[in-house]
């Protein structure tokens, strides 16, 4: 059972840019452990506004398409305007992630253990995962290690969970795909205690075709390295 003032003062912030096919149904099983949902609307022209706001979330939406980093920005902005908030959730809107995994991590940033939890698909097997998409995300966690010196196993999961002191002080300026990287960066430079948590990664048909493909994954192995 989940510690209830806990989910009550968190925010869920999705990301959200054309997903009306899977949308409804990741707002609806965040919403009876998290009430509180903002989806960032990042230009969508398929209707997700609509869905989303039907499902419970609070919609903000972005006029033009500006990118995942700059939507994330919006929503951790928009969830630290709630006095009550305690902690952020970042949370992919396309159901690759599980609700019990970010529920846990909530519970430990409650319990004291760290200021930031990162979701980890490398610490238990329950993430089915190519040889060579593995190969190429554990990779990036080494340069991303040399680079900032943060030991993480998983440098590029979409779930993690801020309290609202390190929240405040994230300002992501990447608005594509480098937003992950950059967030790292800040992380290091902010010095939190952080921890990892381990996550299972759901890969559908529709995930990849969203962006979790391996060529996605070597386009952010190039980006870390060359940009």
């Amino acid at each position: 059972m989940w510690d209830t003032e806990a989910v009550n003062r968190t925010w869920v912030v999705i990301p959200m840019y054309n997903e009306a096919t899977v949308v409804r149904s990741v707002i609806e099983s965040l919403r009876p452990v998290f009430p509180n949902v903002v989806c960032v609307d990042d230009g969508s022209s398929d209707g997700s506004q609509e869905i989303a706001r039907a499902a419970g979330a609070v919609v903000v939406q972005h006029p033009i398409n500006l990118g995942q980093g700059a939507a994330l920005q919006t929503g951790i902005e928009f969830a630290l305007q709630d006095p009550d908030t305690r902690n952020i959730v970042t949370f992919d809107a396309d159901g690759q992630h599980r609700v019990v995994d970010a529920a846990a991590m909530v519970a430990r940033l409650d319990a004291g253990e760290a200021d930031i939890i990162l979701g980890s698909r490398f610490l238990d097997d329950r993430t089915q995962i190519g040889p060579m998409k593995r190969l190429v995300l554990k990779t990036a966690a080494v340069q991303s290690r040399l680079a900032t010196g943060l030991d993480l196993t998983d440098a590029h999961n979409g779930l993690r969970a801020l309290n609202r002191d390190v929240a405040s002080k994230i300002h992501l300026t990447q608005n594509r795909m480098a937003h992950a990287s950059e967030l790292v960066h800040q992380i290091a430079e902010i010095k939190p205690r952080w921890a990892e948590h381990p996550v299972e990664i759901i890969y559908t048909d529709y995930s990849k075709s969203k962006g979790q493909s391996l060529l996605n994954s070597v386009n952010i192995l190039a980006e870390l390295f060359f940009r």
